[in-house]
Protein backbone atom coordinates (compact mmCIF):
# COMPACT_ATOMS: atom_id res chain seq x y z
CA UNK A 1 0.00 0.00 0.00
CA UNK A 2 1.48 3.24 -1.19
CA UNK A 3 1.88 5.69 1.54
CA UNK A 4 1.08 9.11 1.81
CA UNK A 5 2.98 12.33 3.20
CA UNK A 6 0.60 14.31 5.68
CA UNK A 7 0.82 15.69 9.13
CA UNK A 8 1.06 13.82 12.48
CA UNK A 9 -2.76 13.07 13.50
CA UNK A 10 -4.57 10.19 12.74
CA UNK A 11 -8.48 9.50 11.65
CA UNK A 12 -10.11 7.21 13.21
CA UNK A 13 -12.99 7.24 10.36
CA UNK A 14 -10.77 4.44 8.41
CA UNK A 15 -10.68 7.66 5.63
CA UNK A 16 -7.03 9.27 4.32
CA UNK A 17 -8.14 13.27 4.44
CA UNK A 18 -5.73 13.54 1.72
CA UNK A 19 -6.46 17.37 0.27
CA UNK A 20 -6.06 18.34 4.74
CA UNK A 21 -2.51 16.12 5.04
CA UNK A 22 -4.31 15.49 8.64
CA UNK A 23 -2.68 12.44 9.29
CA UNK A 24 -0.13 9.70 8.77
CA UNK A 25 -0.36 5.63 8.75
CA UNK A 26 0.25 4.73 12.08
CA UNK A 27 0.71 0.46 11.76
CA UNK A 28 0.55 -0.45 15.21
CA UNK A 29 1.55 -3.38 17.02
CA UNK A 30 -0.09 -7.03 15.81
CA UNK A 31 -1.12 -9.77 18.52
CA UNK A 32 -0.06 -12.98 17.56
CA UNK A 33 -3.62 -13.95 16.56
CA UNK A 34 -4.17 -10.50 14.78
CA UNK A 35 -0.98 -11.41 12.30
CA UNK A 36 -2.01 -15.02 11.98
CA UNK A 37 -5.59 -14.27 10.77
CA UNK A 38 -4.22 -11.75 8.55
CA UNK A 39 -1.82 -14.64 6.73
CA UNK A 40 -4.62 -17.37 7.06
CA UNK A 41 -7.49 -15.05 5.61
CA UNK A 42 -6.56 -12.01 3.70
CA UNK A 43 -6.81 -14.26 0.45
CA UNK A 44 -9.94 -15.14 0.89
CA UNK A 45 -11.87 -11.72 2.90
CA UNK A 46 -9.07 -9.41 2.01
CA UNK A 47 -9.41 -7.03 -0.95
CA UNK A 48 -6.30 -5.41 -2.44
CA UNK A 49 -6.69 -1.85 -3.68
CA UNK A 50 -6.75 -1.26 -6.99
CA UNK A 51 -8.37 1.33 -9.08
CA UNK A 52 -10.23 -2.18 -10.82
CA UNK A 53 -13.64 -1.34 -10.27
CA UNK A 54 -14.91 -3.46 -7.99
CA UNK A 55 -17.09 -6.46 -9.06
CA UNK A 56 -19.42 -7.17 -6.00
CA UNK A 57 -20.98 -10.21 -7.41
CA UNK A 58 -17.65 -11.72 -8.50
CA UNK A 59 -16.15 -11.57 -5.38
CA UNK A 60 -19.07 -12.60 -3.34
CA UNK A 61 -20.59 -15.30 -5.89
CA UNK A 62 -23.71 -13.44 -5.27
CA UNK A 63 -25.72 -10.75 -5.89
CA UNK A 64 -27.04 -9.98 -2.60
CA UNK A 65 -27.21 -6.44 -1.50
CA UNK A 66 -23.81 -5.02 -0.28
CA UNK A 67 -23.31 -2.75 2.69
CA UNK A 68 -20.09 -0.44 3.37
CA UNK A 69 -19.21 0.18 6.33
CA UNK A 70 -16.10 2.80 6.40
CA UNK A 71 -13.93 2.85 9.60
CA UNK A 72 -14.80 -0.23 11.75
CA UNK A 73 -12.72 -0.38 14.52
CA UNK A 74 -11.62 -3.87 15.79
CA UNK A 75 -14.49 -5.04 13.26
CA UNK A 76 -16.52 -7.02 16.12
CA UNK A 77 -19.83 -4.96 15.71
CA UNK A 78 -19.18 -5.28 11.62
CA UNK A 79 -18.43 -9.08 11.90
CA UNK A 80 -21.68 -9.72 14.37
CA UNK A 81 -24.33 -7.31 11.53
CA UNK A 82 -22.22 -9.93 8.98
CA UNK A 83 -23.30 -13.38 10.83
CA UNK A 84 -27.03 -11.82 12.12
CA UNK A 85 -27.32 -10.94 8.07
CA UNK A 86 -26.38 -13.71 5.61
CA UNK A 87 -28.70 -12.34 2.58
CA UNK A 88 -26.12 -9.39 2.95
CA UNK A 89 -22.77 -8.89 1.94
CA UNK A 90 -20.30 -6.26 4.18
CA UNK A 91 -17.20 -4.94 2.76
CA UNK A 92 -15.38 -2.71 6.04
CA UNK A 93 -12.99 -0.33 5.43
CA UNK A 94 -10.36 0.52 7.92
CA UNK A 95 -6.23 1.83 7.76
CA UNK A 96 -5.55 0.91 11.45
CA UNK A 97 -4.33 -2.73 10.58
CA UNK A 98 -4.26 -4.42 13.98
CA UNK A 99 -8.23 -3.44 13.18
CA UNK A 100 -8.54 -5.32 10.23
CA UNK A 101 -6.78 -8.06 11.67
CA UNK A 102 -8.93 -8.40 14.67
CA UNK A 103 -11.73 -7.98 12.19
CA UNK A 104 -10.29 -11.16 10.40
CA UNK A 105 -9.65 -13.13 13.32
CA UNK A 106 -13.48 -12.28 14.77
CA UNK A 107 -14.99 -13.18 11.15
CA UNK A 108 -12.47 -16.73 11.25
CA UNK A 109 -13.76 -17.42 14.66
CA UNK A 110 -17.34 -16.96 13.92
CA UNK A 111 -17.28 -18.46 10.17
CA UNK A 112 -18.31 -15.45 8.36
CA UNK A 113 -18.34 -15.50 4.78
CA UNK A 114 -19.73 -12.87 3.43
CA UNK A 115 -17.54 -10.40 4.91
CA UNK A 116 -14.24 -8.79 3.00
CA UNK A 117 -12.47 -6.05 4.02
CA UNK A 118 -9.90 -3.34 2.78
CA UNK A 119 -7.39 -1.80 4.19
CA UNK A 120 -6.99 1.71 2.29
CA UNK A 121 -7.90 5.11 2.35
CA UNK A 122 -12.04 5.38 2.03
CA UNK A 123 -12.25 8.33 -0.04
CA UNK A 124 -9.86 6.71 -2.59
CA UNK A 125 -11.67 3.56 -2.97
CA UNK A 126 -14.98 5.36 -3.00
CA UNK A 127 -13.72 7.59 -5.56
CA UNK A 128 -11.96 5.09 -7.76
CA UNK A 129 -13.03 1.00 -7.17
CA UNK A 130 -16.63 1.74 -6.28
CA UNK A 131 -18.92 1.40 -9.51
CA UNK A 132 -21.91 4.53 -8.86
CA UNK A 133 -25.16 2.88 -7.46
CA UNK A 134 -23.52 -0.58 -6.36
CA UNK A 135 -24.05 -0.22 -2.83
CA UNK A 136 -26.88 -0.71 -0.77
CA UNK A 137 -26.22 0.61 2.82
CA UNK A 138 -23.53 2.83 3.96
CA UNK A 139 -23.10 2.89 7.58
CA UNK A 140 -20.14 5.24 9.41
CA UNK A 141 -20.47 4.52 12.81
CA UNK A 142 -18.35 6.92 15.64
CA UNK A 143 -16.40 8.78 13.24
CA UNK A 144 -13.68 10.47 14.74
CA UNK A 145 -15.64 13.60 16.20
CA UNK A 146 -12.46 16.33 15.63
CA UNK A 147 -14.11 18.11 19.03
CA UNK A 148 -11.52 21.19 18.65
CA UNK A 149 -13.63 23.73 16.97
CA UNK A 150 -10.42 24.59 14.47
CA UNK A 151 -10.33 21.13 13.27
CA UNK A 152 -14.12 20.62 12.51
CA UNK A 153 -12.83 21.18 8.52
CA UNK A 154 -11.13 17.88 9.32
CA UNK A 155 -14.65 16.13 9.95
CA UNK A 156 -15.29 13.36 7.88
CA UNK A 157 -19.40 13.97 7.18
CA UNK A 158 -19.00 17.36 5.10
CA UNK A 159 -21.20 17.97 1.43
CA UNK A 160 -18.35 16.73 -0.79
CA UNK A 161 -17.36 13.29 0.82
CA UNK A 162 -21.71 12.79 1.11
CA UNK A 163 -22.57 14.05 -2.41
CA UNK A 164 -20.08 11.39 -3.38
CA UNK A 165 -21.86 8.63 -0.92
CA UNK A 166 -25.24 9.47 -2.80
CA UNK A 167 -23.62 9.00 -6.23
CA UNK A 168 -22.36 5.13 -4.80
CA UNK A 169 -25.41 4.49 -3.41
CA UNK A 170 -28.42 2.97 -5.26
CA UNK A 171 -31.96 4.77 -5.45
CA UNK A 172 -33.29 3.61 -2.34
CA UNK A 173 -30.37 2.80 -0.60
CA UNK A 174 -29.33 4.29 3.06
CA UNK A 175 -27.16 5.95 4.59
CA UNK A 176 -26.81 5.25 8.64
CA UNK A 177 -24.84 7.31 10.65
CA UNK A 178 -23.92 7.03 14.45
CA UNK A 179 -21.88 9.82 16.79
CA UNK A 180 -21.52 9.94 20.46
CA UNK A 181 -20.75 13.59 20.23
CA UNK A 182 -24.17 15.55 20.62
CA UNK A 183 -22.12 18.51 18.88
CA UNK A 184 -20.93 16.59 15.38
CA UNK A 185 -24.62 14.73 15.93
CA UNK A 186 -25.72 18.77 15.24
CA UNK A 187 -22.74 18.73 12.82
CA UNK A 188 -24.24 15.66 10.82
CA UNK A 189 -27.66 17.74 10.52
CA UNK A 190 -26.29 20.55 9.57
CA UNK A 191 -24.65 18.87 6.47
CA UNK A 192 -26.92 15.76 5.39
CA UNK A 193 -30.69 18.44 6.01
CA UNK A 194 -29.85 20.13 2.75
CA UNK A 195 -27.83 17.26 1.18
CA UNK A 196 -29.16 16.77 -2.46
CA UNK A 197 -31.16 13.26 -2.83
CA UNK A 198 -31.39 12.60 0.46
CA UNK A 199 -34.13 12.07 2.83
CA UNK A 200 -34.17 11.72 6.35
CA UNK A 201 -36.08 8.79 8.08
CA UNK A 202 -36.40 10.52 11.29
CA UNK A 203 -40.06 11.74 11.66
CA UNK A 204 -39.03 15.20 12.32
CA UNK A 205 -36.07 15.24 10.55
CA UNK A 206 -33.29 14.78 13.45
CA UNK A 207 -32.85 11.29 14.78
CA UNK A 208 -34.40 7.75 15.34
CA UNK A 209 -33.62 5.29 17.96
CA UNK A 210 -31.03 2.61 17.47
CA UNK A 211 -31.66 -0.19 15.04
CA UNK A 212 -31.96 -3.33 16.13
CA UNK A 213 -29.47 -4.46 13.37
CA UNK A 214 -26.69 -1.80 14.94
CA UNK A 215 -25.07 -4.02 17.87
CA UNK A 216 -24.10 -1.90 21.22
CA UNK A 217 -20.39 -1.55 21.84
CA UNK A 218 -18.73 -2.12 24.74
CA UNK A 219 -17.82 1.63 24.80
CA UNK A 220 -21.41 2.27 23.96
CA UNK A 221 -22.63 0.25 26.95
CA UNK A 222 -20.61 1.86 29.09
CA UNK A 223 -21.29 5.36 28.06
CA UNK A 224 -25.08 4.10 28.73
CA UNK A 225 -24.35 3.31 32.14
CA UNK A 226 -22.08 6.67 32.53
CA UNK A 227 -25.64 8.85 31.25
CA UNK A 228 -23.95 9.70 27.74
CA UNK A 229 -26.11 10.04 24.57
CA UNK A 230 -25.73 8.27 21.03
CA UNK A 231 -27.07 9.55 18.39
CA UNK A 232 -28.30 8.22 14.91
CA UNK A 233 -29.31 9.11 11.65
CA UNK A 234 -30.35 7.60 8.74
CA UNK A 235 -31.28 8.63 5.13
CA UNK A 236 -32.55 7.13 2.45
CA UNK A 237 -31.30 7.85 -1.32
CA UNK A 238 -33.78 9.63 -3.10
Amino acid sequence: MTEQNSSPEQSKAGVYIRKVRSFVRREGRLTKGQAGALERQWGTMGIDYSESPLEFTTIFGNDHPVVLEIGFGMGQSLVEMAKASPELNFVGIEVHRPGVGACLLEAETQGVTNLRVIEHDAVEVLEKAVLDGSLSKVQIFFPDPWHKKRHHKRRLIQPAFVALLRQKLKHGGVLHLATDWENYAEHMLEVMTPAPGFENQSEDNTYIPRPEERPLTKFEKRGHRLGHGVWDMKFTAI
